[in-house]
């Protein structure tokens, strides 16, 4: 049986092929080449998927106070204390923090409880922390928060803006659409804005290395620059927009300072401007770079700006394109699930909005003013004035900036409801209600993606345990809570039509978001949906929007915005001068609850990193390969230095991903200032202050074991899951190392069938030992007072063996292997397993020239294309 569903992973919304295996319980994943999206194509992370799914780790049954319970009691608990809540202190106490991994059906759900049931616009989702600067920037332009381009719309491209994207990494699908199409049109230009040197410029033409926060001088800049050399469409400005003069104005007054402020070469600014202004077709492209900022909305708009002047949207191969960060943020966007907004694309400043949603739900009250954003409603319940909140389907004791103040805060809290689909993270920590929620594959719904691309996500396994579908959990509060004849669902079909007829409630044409063709969708109907980009307002969807020029404002005409430029909030000092920007890795996605367990996953990037440029590790005495603490005012984390070349000076770059699960001292969030831009209320989270210090230890190791071990009694650790083992780096500042007691002790070596290999070298501090069981490798410790500790990959080979042979002994007592090529070195391509000291052999030895060649030769880089980058790299060096 093969099962079409969606991938769960990023905004651009790839078809996956699930097949399940009722006899081995295994789940074969592929790209559905029917879907628009991807075309078959599927990344690192969505080739994976299988290894992520079964029940070891799921929360799988209730909780109550630690103890488990049986669903209704826990349902009964969460209604009645809600209940209790709200007749003491209204509505306002209580809150939802949802989840752009949650389907539309759960969306819509939630937020009609909220905002037409109970009565308050608190609830948020942790989109606010990825896109809500770009929500803000479309309405205040459109009118309306539309995204008017469509993925054809890169290939029918003359040039390609990407702004504050890692696309390559981030979006790995479309990135290879975008380098096919380029191959396509050697004329397609592509240009990179970006502080960072990420593989993305791996197939630019020209990068912008900006200072992190000028995006807005740069865009006023080329503002300016279209105007002055006559680049403006005056009678599309004239005919179909607002606000030019005072605009302009102030784009003028900031252009002379672009390049000083921007810290990019006159030459390259020049080039820009000029590639943009001879470029009809443009399409400028932009993510979290952008819309993480405390001048989000303003950077949004600046873009937006530069494509209204010149007429540049709305047409084939134009227009500014949001690429969104998670599956369905543009489904929570639909259903009103930001606390700003009500469902539908309706206004809730707008009565007459409140009025069509409230008769549509028939519901006793309506929201009428903004909830608190995700930000300030952390703090709320910091300071007590929010006193319930449920959490679902999202990690925010990792993930928000200050995360060590949501700790406090929930801490702090009468009830704090999670529903999850694993037991363990961060924040069911502070949990007193724990609800199963189905995972991926369990689940049944609709997301929608990037370019407003509705598709199924279809379940294909049995629920496991007691989880049920978020919706469902929901509904059932709902009833409880008195509001039975208005969530009595029983489908998501039926969830889905409902939706699906409010979007075309008191329309006619006055807002973009419609999907009344859709509403009359029976069960199979909507079992067999075929992907489909909105509006639809008969049965066929709408590939690009504003083609007419006509937009959503009652005027119908477009907004310039006046966008002012101004610095991040906090700006380096002499106590933390250096610039913490944050991001993701190529193979890990959000807090690692699900990527952390797949093998595969874990192979390109095993551990935390901080990076930093070679000159500025030299200023703070750190040194690669070493512990280093960065430090803010909000707080630190501990890891390895990295010096890729790509991060420029004075600026610190982390990842997001690490958590307490899988680190000691790596949440990312703990050192984020919580500073929020004043329009949107997204966290500034790639500009804080921050300094950078040695982390000293006496010694460095690590432990493979094929079953679980506690480590977590060591100065510093980090965990990742192998195929055959889970890798543990540890370090300690005790002055003598762990030996032979502890090394036993912790990998169980005092059964009778054990055969322990070992070697201890006091003087250097240098120990090995090796638990074989029937001439097979159970766990290995490996530590020395240096850096110079055995290659993983290499030991990663020889726990895939059946049998370790006396040539494999004498190797795990040298500390390595007996041959150069019996090491493949780091991984490059995670797919299939190749390393790059294989890959630098092979271009060595067969004297490969492309890319192409490298794949032919070894498979690397030939399934999803991640490792395309890394893979020219290595051959550019060679």
């Amino acid at each position: 049986m093969s099962v079409r569903t969606t991938c769960p992973y990023c905004g651009v919304g790839c078809g996956v092929i699930a097949r399940p295996n009722a006899v081995t319980g295994e789940v074969a994943i592929s790209g559905d080449t029917e879907h628009p999206a991807n075309r078959g194509r599927l990344c690192s992370k969505g080739s994976a998927l299988g290894q992520t799914l079964g029940s070891d780790g799921r929360l799988l049954y209730p909780h109550v106070n630690g103890q488990r319970v049986p669903m209704d009691n826990a349902l009964d608990h969460v209604a009645s204390e809600f209940k209790r809540i709200i007749a003491e202190h209204g509505a306002g106490a209580v809150a939802l923090y949802v989840s752009g991994q949650l389907l539309t059906e759960d969306y819509y759900v939630a937020n009609k409880l909220m905002k037409g049931f109970i009565g308050t616009a608190n609830i948020d989702t942790n989109s606010r922390l990825c896109m809500s600067s770009a929500v803000s920037g479309h309405r205040r332009a459109f009118g309306e928060d539309v995204v008017p381009v469509c993925y054809e719309d890169l290939e029918l491209a003359e040039l390609i803006v990407l702004v504050g994207s890692n696309t390559a990494w981030c979006h790995p699908v479309l990135f290879q659409r975008i380098v096919q199409a380029k191959q396509q049109n050697p004329a397609l230009k592509i240009v990179v804005i970006d502080p960072r040197r990420t593989m993305t410029c791996d197939i630019a033409d020209l990068h912008l290395p900006v200072r992190a926060g000028t995006d807005v001088w740069l865009f006023n800049g080329l503002l300016a620059y279209l105007d002055k050399h006559g680049h403006a469409d005056q009678a599309f400005v004239a005919n179909h927009t607002r606000g030019v003069d005072e605009a302009l104005q102030v784009a003028h007054e900031s252009a002379p300072a672009v390049a000083e402020i921007c810290g990019i070469d006159t030459a390259a600014l020049d080039e820009f401007y000029r590639l943009f202004a001879s470029s009809r077709r443009a399409i400028t492209a932009f993510s979290m770079g952008v819309n993480q900022s405390s001048a989000g909305t303003d950077k949004v708009n600046s873009i937006i700006n530069c494509h209204l002047l010149t007429g540049r949207i709305g047409q084939p191969g134009m227009g500014p394109f949001s690429v969104t960060g998670q599956p369905n943020a543009m489904g929570g966007r639909e259903v009103g699930g930001l606390a700003s907004t009500l469902a539908a694309h309706m206004e809730l400043d707008d009565p007459a909005h409140r009025e069509i949603v409230q008769t549509f739900w028939r519901s006793p009250l309506i929201a009428d003013r903004a909830g608190l954003k995700a930000v300030e409603l952390f703090d709320a319940i910091h300071d007590g004035k929010v006193k319930a909140v449920w959490i679902m389907a999202t990690n925010p004791v990792v993930s928000l900036p200050d995360a060590d103040k949501v700790k406090a805060a929930l801490r702090r809290c009468e009830l704090v409801v999670v529903s999850d689909c694993f037991e363990k993270t961060d924040t069911n920590e502070f949990a007193h209600v724990l609800l199963p929620a189905a995972g991926w594959g369990e689940k049944d719904g609709t997301v929608t993606n990037s370019e407003r691309c509705i598709s199924r996500q279809r379940q294909f396994l049995p629920l496991s345990g007691e989880t049920r579908p978020d919706w469902w959990l929901i509904c059932e509060v709902a009833k409880r809570l008195g509001h039975g004849a208005a969530f009595s669902f029983n489908s998501p079909q039926q969830i889905f039509v409902e939706h699906a007829a409010l979007s075309a409630a008191e329309n006619r044409g006055t807002r973009a978001f419609d999907i009344g063709g859709l509403a009359n969708l029976t069960a199979s109907g909507y079992e067999t949906l075929e992907p489909v980009q909105w509006p639809v307002r008969e049965s066929a969807g709408t590939a690009r929007l504003l083609e007419s020029g006509r937009f959503y404002h009652r005027d119908r005409k477009a907004r310039f915005v006046i966008t002012a430029p101004r610095l991040p909030a906090h700006a380096p000092n002499p106590e933390f001068p250096l610039v913490l920007n944050t991001g993701r890795v190529r193979d890990h996605w959000h807090t690692m609850t699900r990527t952390g367990r797949a093998p595969q996953l874990n192979t390109h990037t095993p551990e935390p990193y901080i990076d930093m440029h070679a000159q500025d590790a030299l200023l703070w005495a750190v040194t690669e390969g070493q512990l280093a603490r960065v430090e803010t005012r909000w707080g630190s984390m501990v890891a390895r230095l990295k010096i890729s070349g790509e991060v420029p000076r004075g600026t610190v770059f982390a990842p997001i991903h690490w958590n307490g699960m899988f680190a000691s001292d790596a949440r990312v969030g703990t050192l984020v200032n919580p500073v929020v831009d004043p329009v949107s209320g997204e966290p500034e989270f790639k500009h804080t202050p921050a300094r950078v210090m040695p982390f000293v230890v006496k010694w460095h190791g690590f432990v493979l074991s094929r079953t679980p071990v506690d480590i977590t009694d060591s100065t510093w650790w980090s965990v990742a899951r192998g195929a055959q083992f889970t890798r543990y780096e540890i370090a300690g500042r005790d002055r003598t190392p762990p030996s032979s007691v502890w090394a036993r002790a912790l990998l169980g070596a005092n059964h009778a069938d054990a055969d322990w290999i070992e070697y201890a070298d006091p003087a250097t501090g240098v120990f090995r030992s090796v638990l074989l069981v029937d001439e097979k490798i159970v766990g290995c410790v490996f530590i020395s007072t240096r850096l110079d500790l055995p290659s993983r990959t290499w030991l990663s080979g020889l726990f895939a063996k059946k049998r370790i042979h006396d040539a494999d002994r004498t190797s795990l007592l040298n500390g390595g292997p007996a041959a150069a090529g019996d090491d493949p070195g780091p991984m490059v391509c995670s797919c299939f397993g190749v390393g790059r000291n294989t890959i630098c052999k092979a271009i060595a030895a067969d004297r490969l020239k492309t890319a192409q060649d490298v794949g032919r030769k070894l498979r690397a880089g030939t399934n999803c294309g991640s490792c395309l980058p890394e893979i020219r790299s290595l051959l550019a060096n060679a």
